[in-house]
C-alpha cells in the first residue's frame, strides 16, 4: 500500500514536472531600471590612460563593435538594421541630443541602455573602461561641437569602418 502511495506522488510530480513552462525574460523598463540601480558614477573614479589617443582609439573601437549598427557610422541614428527591428534610433550628433555635453550621463546611457531598445551595455559585458572610452569618443570626436579634432574624428570613424585603423588625432 505505502509503495502505491509513493509510486502514484511520484509519477503526479514527474507529471507536474513535464508541464510546459515559457520563458519569459523581464521586460525592457525593468531591465533599464535594474542597471540603472546598479549604476554609479563611482564606476569611473579609479580608469586611468596611458594617452587621450589610447582612449579614444579603444573608443573607436568598442563604437564600431557595439553602437554603429543602430547608431550608424557617424552617429546619425535611423540605420536600415534599426529600421528593419523598429528601433527610432536618436543621433548622436544633433545639437538637442541630450547628452552632448554631459559625460556622466553619457555614460549612464551607455551602462543602463533604453526600454526603446538600447541593450543594457553595463549589465550586458561592455566594461566601466569600455563605456567610458565610447562615451569619451562620442562626445570628443563623434560630434561636430565636441572639439576641434571633431570633423577629423568623424573622418576616421569612415576609415575604420571601411577597415583600416584610424590615425591618432594631430595635436
Amino acid at each position: 500500500m505505502r509503495r502505491a502511495h509513493l509510486a502514484a506522488a511520484l509519477a503526479a510530480l514527474a507529471l507536474t514536472g513535464c508541464e510546459k513552462h515559457e520563458f519569459e525574460p523581464p521586460d525592457r523598463a525593468r531591465q533599464v531600471a535594474q542597471a540603472d540601480s546598479a549604476f554609479s558614477p563611482a564606476l569611473f573614479d579609479s580608469l586611468t590612460w596611458a594617452s587621450r589617443e589610447q582612449r579614444l582609439q579603444t573608443g573607436n573601437e568598442v563604437y564600431a563593435a557595439h553602437c554603429r549598427k543602430c547608431h550608424g557610422p557617424l552617429g546619425e541614428g535611423a540605420t536600415e538594421y534599426a529600421r528593419q527591428r523598429g528601433l527610432e534610433v536618436p543621433s548622436l550628433v544633433e545639437p538637442e541630443w541630450g547628452y552632448a555635453r554631459d559625460l556622466e550621463g553619457a555614460r549612464r546611457r551607455v551602462f543602463t541602455g533604453h526600454p526603446a531598445g538600447m541593450p543594457t551595455w553595463g549589465v550586458a559585458g561592455i566594461t566601466p573602461r569600455e563605456i567610458d572610452a565610447v562615451s569619451v569618443y562620442i562626445l570628443e570626436q563623434l560630434r561636430p561641437d565636441g572639439c576641434a579634432e571633431s570633423r577629423a574624428g568623424v573622418r576616421e570613424i569612415a576609415r575604420f569602418s571601411a577597415g583600416r585603423r584610424p590615425r591618432p588625432p594631430t595635436q
